[in-house]
């Protein structure tokens, strides 16, 4: 990187690491002890600094409990056997927050800013990175609005703050999903392509109801007709058809997401032939229906490869098979994991050693 930035530090006087089981995380509710965090005002970003992890102050009035201006992003660290902190293509990240933030009127971040204080935070946090199987430091670097304003126009002010987390698996078990034709996640011209936070809060209701009814996810379909497979609650989603990966292509109303590239690159240099195209809710089912489909699985960061083990339609549930060690999703999740850990080299450049 060309340009750096100054970074003041205030460590925590006691650390609260000891604390931590590792062998019992749960996902997202254990938090490292230091947070970066960078202000936005008088048209530029400032103040960069790490502090000990603690609650933020807002007024009543502040645009970002009323409006919803903000953008995240979630990826994740690991160690390899030399103790060295490893993390999942970084850059990607930083990419797609400025391209949320560019949709949600938000003012872009540097490189610098994004990097310099993602590599300080994790230099300093590099104890709080478990290095359990199936275990890693989550990471989540924000954005959101901060002017004390009642109507409705783009912040002055904003926050953008990087904080970590131990975890284990986001998903303990194979998914039951549900295909959603009435709710919607995203339209045309919407936002769905950038990770907006009122994204995921307009999900919340369909998916409490999907959960009511035993199934633990949503495949969302399209906004206007409902006939085609978008994405996945939480991931993206892929099938594996004959001898074929195929995968909603992505537009303004399905997440790019870093893992679902990740996986399409792996299956390329595999031979695997790809096809990333609308897929029809009708094609799937008659696909299920004569056993066509051997594999269903999400990607994101969080769920990393995610098994389905059962598509509703609402009318009648469809089983698919178990995965065996010789399957595309547990070969292509392992590939991952050893790429990410430093066990198989890393030959396409997405590892960012600290």
């Amino acid at each position: 990187m060309t340009d750096t930035i100054k970074i003041n530090i205030k460590p925590v006087t006691e650390s609260r690491l000891s604390q931590i089981d590792f062998n019992h995380i749960d996902f997202g509710k254990v938090y490292s002890d230091h947070m970066f965090i960078a202000d936005f005002y008088h048209g530029k970003w400032q103040d960069f600094r790490i502090e000990p992890y603690d609650m933020l102050s807002f007024t009543p009035g502040s645009a970002i409990l009323h409006y919803g201006q903000s953008v995240f992003e979630g990826l994740k660290a690991y160690k390899n056997e030399s103790g060295d902190v490893l993390v999942f293509r970084p850059e990607m990240n930083f990419k797609r927050i400025n391209k949320s933030a560019q949709r949600m009127c938000i003012p872009e971040i540097s490189k610098a800013i994004f990097m310099d204080g993602l590599t300080e935070l994790l230099r300093l946090d590099k104890n709080w990175i478990p290095d359990l199987p199936n275990t890693s430091l989550y990471i989540r670097p924000y954005i959101f609005a901060l002017d004390e304003y009642i109507g409705i126009k783009p912040s002055e002010n904003y926050k953008f703050i990087i904080f970590t987390c131990p975890v284990g698996p986001y998903y303990s078990k194979p998914l039951k999903v549900k295909i959603e034709k009435e709710f919607s996640r995203a339209v045309h011209g919407g936002t769905g392509y950038a990770k907006a936070a009122g994204n995921y809060a307009g999900s919340l209701y369909p998916a409490k109801l999907a959960q009511e009814k035993g199934y633990d996810q949503l495949i969302w379909t399209d906004g206007a007709s409902h006939q085609y497979i978008e994405e996945a609650g939480t991931m993206n989603i892929m099938f594996i058809k004959g001898n074929k990966l195929i995968t909603a292509e992505t537009g303004d109303t399905v997440l790019k997401g870093i893992t679902r590239e990740s996986v399409l690159t792996i299956a390329k240099e595999w031979g695997i032939e790809i096809e990333e195209r609308s897929i029809s809710v009708n094609e799937i089912i008659a696909s299920l229906q004569k056993g066509e489909i051997k594999e269903a699985f999400g990607t994101g960061t969080a769920a990393t490869i995610a098994t389905i083990e059962l598509i509703g339609d609402g009318e009648k549930d469809y089983m698919l098979p178990v995965p065996g060690p010789d399957s595309f999703s547990t070969k292509v999740f392992e590939e991952l994991d050893n790429i990410k850990t430093g066990k198989k080299e890393d030959t396409n450049g997405w590892i960012y050693k600290i």
